[in-house]
C-alpha cells in the first residue's frame, strides 16, 4: 500500500467566536480560501497536480453551507479541475478530512489531495445545522441523549475527578499556551488573516486567558448544573449508569473548550507526487480509525478509538511520543490519561482548545499540524491525534516525523 505523506500544513489564528472577536467580519468559505492559498503560495504549488480538496465543516448552513471545499478552492485560486468535498463528522470533521484524504494517496487512486476544515462560530452559530438526536424523543429518549456538557460532568463524577482537577487542567493549559506562544512554536504554522485590502486582522490566538489562576476559576459558577437539573439529564445519566447515584457538576467556561473562528489546511500526496511537486515530506500518516461509543456519555470515544487503532496496528501506548487530544473539556483529557496512564508531559505539551479554542470543522487538522510541529521541535518521531465526538463517537490518528 502506498505511503501518504504530509507535506506542509497551515492554520489560522483562532479568533473569538463573537461579535467583537477579530475574525467575525470574515465569512468560514474566506478562512478557508485563505488558507487553501497560503498552502498554495508558500509551497509554490501547481493546483493542477491536486486531485482534491477535503473540508470539515460542522454547521455547513447558510453561507458556510453548500459545498464549501469546492467553492473555497475555486476563490483561493485553484485551477478549475480541482474537486472539493465537505465532511461532517462534528468536531473530528478537521482530522476525518485528513484521513479520508489520506485514504485516497494510500489506495493510489489520488496522488496529491488538501485536506483541512473551517468555521465560523461568530457567524454561523453552534447547532445551526440542526439535527434530530437532540430534538426528536422518539430517538432521544431510547438513546439516553444527554448534552454534551453534562455527559463532560457525568465523566468526572464516574471517573473521580473533582472541580480541582479540571480546575487545574485548564490553567495549565493556559500555561502552555502562553509558552509556547512565547517561545515561538506556532510561527511557522500560523498564517495571518487579512482584510480586502490587504491588512492584517488577527495573526495570533486571541482567546487565550494567560492570567488564569486558580482562584479566577472558582469563582465561576458551574454551566451545566441548571440544565442537568431542570432538563432532567441528571437523572438521565443515572438511568444509563446506574453506578452513578448523582451527577456533580464542575465544568465551565473555564475548563471547557473555547467557541472560535478558523481555518487549517493540510498538503498530503504520495511521494511520487511530491517528487513532481518539488516538495520534501515532513511526516506520514501510519494509520487511523473511527469508532462508535455510548451516545449518551458520548465523549469516552477517544478512549475506545485509540484501544481499536494500537490492537490494529499492534503498538502499545508507550509506543505514542506525544499525544495531541482535543480538550473539548477537562475530564475527556484527564480520563484518556488516566485510563492509558499516559503522563501529562506527553500530552498537549503546547496547551489545547481550553486556552486556545475549538473551530469545530478545522480543529482536528490543526492539532494533527500541532502535533508535526512538535515531533519536528524535539525530534521525536511518533505522535497520536485524537478527538471526543457528538453522538458518541471517536477518531484517531498516528503520525511519523520523516
Amino acid at each position: 500500500m502506498p505511503d501518504c505523506f504530509i507535506y506542509d500544513h497551515v492554520r489560522t489564528p483562532r479568533g473569538r467566536g463573537k461579535k467583537d472577536g477579530s475574525l467575525h467580519e470574515v465569512t468560514a468559505m474566506e478562512l478557508a480560501s485563505q488558507s487553501l492559498r497560503a498552502l498554495r503560495d508558500r509551497n509554490d504549488l501547481d493546483t493542477e497536480l491536486v486531485d482534491d480538496v477535503v473540508l470539515g465543516c460542522v454547521d455547513p448552513v447558510g453561507e458556510a453551507g453548500g459545498d464549501i471545499a469546492r467553492v473555497a478552492a475555486l476563490n483561493a485560486g485553484y485551477g478549475n479541475k480541482v474537486p472539493g468535498i465537505q465532511v461532517n463528522r462534528f468536531c473530528a470533521s478537521g482530522l476525518d478530512a485528513t484521513n479520508i484524504a489520506a485514504s485516497g494517496v494510500m489506495s493510489g487512486q489520488h496522488d496529491m489531495i488538501v485536506a483541512g476544515g473551517a468555521e465560523s462560530m461568530s457567524r454561523v452559530g453552534i447547532g445551526a445545522s440542526g439535527g434530530a438526536w437532540p430534538a426528536d424523543p422518539s430517538i432521544a429518549i431510547p438513546t439516553h441523549f444527554m448534552p454534551q456538557g453534562v455527559s463532560a460532568d457525568l465523566i468526572a463524577t464516574k471517573y473521580g475527578f473533582s472541580r480541582d482537577d479540571v480546575d487545574a487542567y485548564a490553567v495549565e493549559s493556559q500555561k502552555r499556551a502562553d509558552a509556547a506562544w512565547k517561545a515561538g512554536y506556532f510561527k511557522n504554522s500560523v498564517m495571518k488573516i487579512k482584510d480586502i485590502n490587504g491588512l492584517t486582522i488577527l495573526d495570533h490566538d486571541e482567546h487565550m486567558r494567560p492570567e488564569t489562576s486558580m482562584q479566577s476559576l472558582a469563582s465561576l459558577n458551574a454551566s451545566f448544573e441548571m440544565m442537568g437539573e431542570m432538563g432532567g439529564f441528571n437523572a438521565v445519566a443515572v438511568q444509563e449508569h446506574p453506578e452513578v447515584e448523582y451527577v456533580k457538576h464542575v465544568h465551565h467556561a473555564g475548563n471547557s473548550s473555547g467557541i472560535v473562528d478558523g481555518s487549517a489546511a493540510i498538503l498530503l500526496g504520495s511521494k511520487r507526487a511530491g517528487k513532481k511537486a518539488g516538495l520534501e515530506p515532513r511526516g506520514r500518516i501510519k494509520a487511523f480509525a473511527n469508532i462508535g461509543s455510548m451516545p449518551g456519555i458520548m465523549l469516552t470515544g477517544p478512549v475506545d478509538v485509540t484501544e481499536k487503532l494500537l490492537a490494529r496496528t499492534k503498538m502499545s501506548i508507550d509506543d505514542i511520543d506525544l499525544f495531541e487530544l482535543n480538550e473539548a473539556f477537562a475530564s475527556v483529557v484527564l480520563r484518556f490519561m488516566q485510563h492509558f496512564d499516559v503522563d501529562h508531559s506527553k500530552m498537549n505539551v503546547n496547551g489545547g482548545a481550553i486556552a486556545m479554542g475549538h473551530p469545530l470543522g478545522a480543529t482536528g487538522a490543526m492539532i494533527l499540524g500541532t502535533a508535526l510541529d512538535e515531533l519536528e521541535r524535539t525530534g521525536k518521531k511518533t505522535a497520536l491525534i485524537t478527538l471526543c465526538i457528538g453522538a458518541g463517537m471517536g477518531t484517531a490518528t498516528i503520525i511519523e516525523r520523516v
